[in-house]
């Protein structure tokens, strides 16, 4: 089922919702391989009304109810229950009735038979990289200069995110440097509840406490929802009264199989002490191109070195790039690309899987290329508009005349 979702082998035929309304799929969202709903940010249209959020799937309508989400919160969120069959009604823990969809698709046993064989060969370390095998021949088609190239589209795809959020900041480049930092204290697993909890608790708001590293673990803890320390909650309570403030739902927070320093609760203690210890962190960002003096900006309690690199690959180097380019200095921009060099290479499955293809990776600079050149081309087919494409598709025209 997740399969067929997932690859859209739904296509082509009518879905309706259990109780007749039409449902058109805009966007099967993204898999969560972590606790909670199988698909995050899904796009929906139910009837005539477009829902994003989260989407469960199923064989049966009742194994909502064998795997007790009717009791969970972390399961309010879903907008569709997507099964095959619907054997009964269901409801969240709010009491509200979910819509439920039997999903149709081709139904033939063989082809089913072969689609599952093919879910099976995505665990390859070729998964979707269509010239896999000629790279694995010829590891230099990916030429340096497509690299460098696919780093800088990088970037300017962060730029653009940056400038979004610009724009809901009304320009201010702090408050919008304050919650991509936040989204990426996240680290993926906890990326959109820490970004809720920046938009939700203003910036202004925490620095009227920042010279209290008290009030200032209090208010985004309260803000979580996910206060158990009863001296930082009478304090959040003052505060929340004093700001008008709504907490999060504590729900929202995932701890499975996370390590005990990636838990939510401590990377929101070293955000509030990254706050309390870092006065004017923008400026101080820009006006320096040293790695080290950029690593020291971050250092607080149990935050590693890979950590912190995260923090600059993702958020720090972005920004030197994305404000260099606002103020047309050129020249910045590169040197803040250049700092990607001097960081170690990230390690995740698609960069083991490009070194499984013989490419030499040794630094940030290459892995942000490569997971650019993954996600931007290979899981889409686009290698007309690849360099290495564009050079196998060049070679076999010449071998064909």
């Amino acid at each position: 089922m997740h399969y067929i979702w997932e690859h859209c082998l739904w296509a082509g035929y009518a879905q309706q919702t259990t109780d007749g309304r039409s449902v058109e799929i805009l966007s099967v969202g993204e898999h969560n391989r972590d606790a909670g709903p199988d698909y995050s940010h899904a796009r929906v249209k139910i009837g005539d009304k477009e829902w994003v959020g989260n989407i469960e799937i199923h064989v049966c309508s009742s194994d909502w109810l064998r795997h007790r989400h009717h009791l969970d919160s972390a399961y309010d969120s879903v907008i569709l229950h997507v099964v095959r069959t619907a054997d009964k009604p269901i409801y969240n823990s709010r009491g509200e009735l979910i819509p439920q969809c039997e999903l149709q698709y081709p139904s033939e046993q063989d082809y089913l038979s072969k689609l599952f064989e093919s879910a099976q060969a995505m665990d390859s370390a070729f998964t979707r990289i269509g010239c896999a095998e000629q790279l694995v021949r010829d590891p230099l088609l990916l030429t340096e200069g497509w690299r460098r190239s696919l780093l800088h589209k990088r970037l300017e795809c962060k730029r653009a995110s940056i400038e979004r959020l610009l724009e809901i900041t009304k320009g201010s480049w702090e408050h919008a440097l304050y919650i991509s930092l936040a989204r990426n204290f996240g680290f993926h697993t906890n990326s959109l509840p820490f970004e809720q909890l920046a938009i939700n608790t203003p910036l202004s708001y925490l620095q009227k406490h920042r010279n209290s590293l008290f009030q200032l673990t209090a208010l985004l803890m309260g803000q979580a929802g996910l206060l158990k320390d009863e001296s930082l909650a009478k304090e959040y309570e003052f505060l929340r009264t004093k700001f008008s403030l709504t907490p999060m739902d504590g729900s929202m927070w995932k701890h499975a199989r996370l390590r005990p320093q990636n838990s939510p609760e401590l990377r929101i203690r070293q955000f509030a002490q990254l706050l309390y210890q870092s006065e004017s962190l923008l400026s101080k960002i820009l006006d320096t191109n040293d790695l080290k003096e950029l690593m020291a900006l971050f250092a607080v309690d149990k935050m590693g070195k890979s950590s912190i690199e995260i923090l600059l690959i993702n958020t720090v180097i972005p920004y030197k790039y994305a404000y260099a380019l606002h103020r047309n200095n050129a020249t910045a921009a590169n040197e803040a690309a250049a700092l990607m060099e001097q960081i170690a290479p990230e390690n995740n499955t698609i960069v083991r899987q490009w070194r499984v293809l013989g490419q030499s990776i040794n630094n940030a600079a290459d892995t942000q290329a490569l997971l650019h050149l993954y996600q931007n081309y290979c899981q889409h087919h686009e290698c007309i508009n690849c360099e290495v494409g564009y050079q196998i598709f060049q070679d076999r025209q010449l071998r064909l005349f």
